[in-house]
């Protein structure tokens, strides 16, 4: 009878500690009696009714979940494959137990299909150009849609544009020439502003009293340092006088 007793006693012990359950500060938890909700319990030391009770545990901290690579015709037929993120918060525990299977998995899905349409629905160009106008689309499709479900759509990043090879060799190609035709355009303005400075001199020289014949006097002295170098010029009137100027 002792032992019996015992027994009794242990086994009415485990059925009140299986009603203890702890739920971190990260956590709420959804409370199903006999199969229906009955509430939603906070963080902290918490009992339930063991068999009568079932209480399911939700994470509601900004959650990613990967949007796995999808193969998408582009609006000007061009097959890419695209892969993004989405950060999701449980803000209605309730609704994300009761009104889905699994509300991480939905949610995947539902972005894999949102993806594909927006995509589907731009130009390539468009596509690389404006990343970030599309994840803000993609993220407006899929918080209208989960929002049914208690889940809060914070963020989508389009990560990974996979183009097809011919088309990569094509942009290489295309890059390359414009880097060609900016590097004739700065050498093209670099010769002009050169030009310019000789035609700017050479109009000051020209306004200046003998200034001509003092820049060339000056070059033949430039060009007459070799001892063994004879060059012979014409000198004109003008330079004759510049040539007294420039001794004085």
């Amino acid at each position: 009878m002792e032992g019996f007793t015992i027994f009794l006693l242990i086994v009415v012990g485990l059925f009140v500690l299986s009603g203890i359950k702890i739920i971190n500060q990260y956590e709420r938890g959804v409370v199903l009696t006999l199969g229906r909700f009955t509430g939603v319990r906070t963080p902290g030391l918490r009992v339930v009714v063991p068999i009568f009770q079932q209480i399911i545990k939700v994470d509601v901290r900004s959650t990613p979940v990967d949007v796995p690579s999808q193969e998408v015709i582009t609006k000007d037929n061009v097959t890419i494959k695209v892969d993004a993120v989405v950060y999701f918060r449980v803000i209605d525990t309730a609704k994300a137990v009761l009104e889905t299977n699994n509300y991480r998995y939905a949610t995947s899905q539902f972005a894999q299909a949102a993806l594909r349409d927006v995509v589907g629905n731009v130009e390539m160009d468009s596509l690389l150009s404006q990343r970030e106008q599309i994840s803000q689309e993609i993220k407006r499709i899929v918080d209208s849609e989960t929002d049914k479900w208690g889940i809060d759509v914070e963020n989508v990043k389009i990560q990974n544009i996979e183009l097809p090879q011919d088309m990569k060799r094509a942009m290489a190609k295309q890059a390359e020439a414009e880097r060609e035709r900016r590097a004739v355009i700065i050498s093209a303005a670099a010769e002009k502003a050169a030009a310019q400075g000789v035609a700017d001199a050479a109009a000051l020289l020209a306004k200046t009293p003998g200034g001509m014949g003092i820049r060339t006097l000056q070059t033949l002295e430039k060009i007459s340092v070799e001892p063994s170098q004879k060059t012979v010029f014409v000198l004109p009137a003008d330079l004759a006088d510049a040539f007294k100027t420039f001794v004085k």
